[in-house]
């Protein structure tokens, strides 16, 4: 315990089309005309109730390299994304990549020359490439995953020396929820969780472009307290599949300084309470009018989890967690950060961690 002060590729259309009178009229007002006048929170009708799902199925090994790339997967995982949520983007085609390439390239450019743009260990020029992630879809209705790449050549390098990548985005849905996608206009295309890695400054260059050029809007996107307690119960789930090596969990406690805790927990133990948790929850519900999937994980599980390590922390050391805040969650899988910081280090369960990454972009979104 330590104290801190501290290119064919489908493009999904919607059912719902209207025309569009002008480029320059809002995603914003376009909802409206679409789905009605905003709730005074000023979200969509049909998200403004909307909450984390309550149940999810539990996570199975996925072999993906069959379908995905094995140099996109390489550069997805083991990279820690920043993320954000992203609005739908209007008229964003699959089918033009070289040509945001060759537009964003020139926006860098320009911003470089009237001195905005970011300088990358004395880089003087940046070649930006867009690429499908193809086979990153779960559902009809998912967009293809983008990932884009800034190149740049150092001021003094050589003629035959390569451009090394500085900077890192990937926009992708996964499992999207469909409600939401369909009711959309036809021309707005939903990527709305954006990881980004590398240099503020290209981030926020890259951000610009993309509002400018498809009349969207970015946001942060932290990691809630229960989506880290999601992440806790579904990682510990894969360990019979795929060790995960590690629990380790980091609480800060209100305190003046504030206490951090670091939690770790022995892999073996974790499974064990999470199997007894499990087999207790589904003896409950077997006198229930419906017998409990067994391939379905729910928040009662979750949260009785997560008791039940807190208690166990609290007849050692006298510490109740549950007056602070759950801050980061790491196992052999992945890290993840309330921050909005997550790393992906296992390819069999990218689409467990995606899923229930795309659901908190969408509950997010704003219009």
């Amino acid at each position: 315990m330590e104290r801190h002060q501290t290119s064919v590729t489908r493009t999904p259309l919607n059912s719902v089309v209207v025309q569009r009178r002008s480029k320059s009229k809002s995603y914003r007002q376009s909802y409206r005309s679409c789905l009605g006048a905003t709730s005074r929170l000023g979200f969509t009708p049909a998200l403004t109730a909307q909450r984390l799902n309550a149940s999810r199925r539990a996570p199975k090994s996925h072999d993906i390299t069959k379908k995905v790339n094995p140099e996109h997967l390489n550069l997805l995982m083991k990279t820690e994304w920043q993320l954000s949520y992203v609005t739908p983007l209007y008229q964003f085609r699959h089918t033009q990549l070289k040509s945001y390439s060759r537009q964003l390239s020139a926006f860098i450019a320009a911003e470089k020359q009237q001195g905005f743009a970011v300088e990358v260990d004395g880089s003087h020029s940046f070649r930006v490439s867009f690429s499908v992630v193809q086979g990153m879809v779960e559902t009809d209705h998912d967009a293809e995953t983008i990932l884009i790449q800034i190149h740049s050549s150092p001021a003094f390098a050589r003629q035959d020396e390569p451009q090394k990548s500085v900077w890192r985005g990937c926009l992708t849905c996964i499992n999207g929820n469909p409600d939401y996608i369909h009711s959309l206009l036809k021309d707005f295309i939903c990527l709305p969780l954006f990881g980004s890695s590398g240099p503020q400054g290209l981030t926020s260059l890259v951000k610009s472009w993309f509002q400018q050029t498809f009349d969207c809007y970015f946001g942060p996107l932290e990691i809630s307290n229960t989506s880290l307690q999601w992440l806790v119960a579904l990682w510990t789930n894969c360990h019979t599949e795929s060790n995960i090596q590690h629990l380790k969990m980091i609480w800060t406690l209100p305190a003046v300084p504030p206490l951090q805790v670091t939690y770790s927990v022995n892999p073996e133990d974790a499974w064990e309470l999470w199997s007894s948790v499990r087999k207790a929850h589904q003896e409950e519900n077997e006198g229930g009018e419906k017998a409990k999937d067994e391939a379905i994980v729910d928040i009662e599980e979750v949260m009785r989890f997560m008791q039940c390590l807190k208690s166990h922390f609290y007849r050692h050391f006298r510490l109740d967690l549950s007056a602070g805040s759950l801050d980061q969650v790491s196992t052999a899988l992945g890290s993840a950060k309330s921050n909005g910081r997550i790393k992906i280090l296992n390819s069999k369960y990218m689409i467990t961690t995606l899923t229930l990454l795309t659901e908190c972009a969408l509950l997010k979104m704003p219009i």
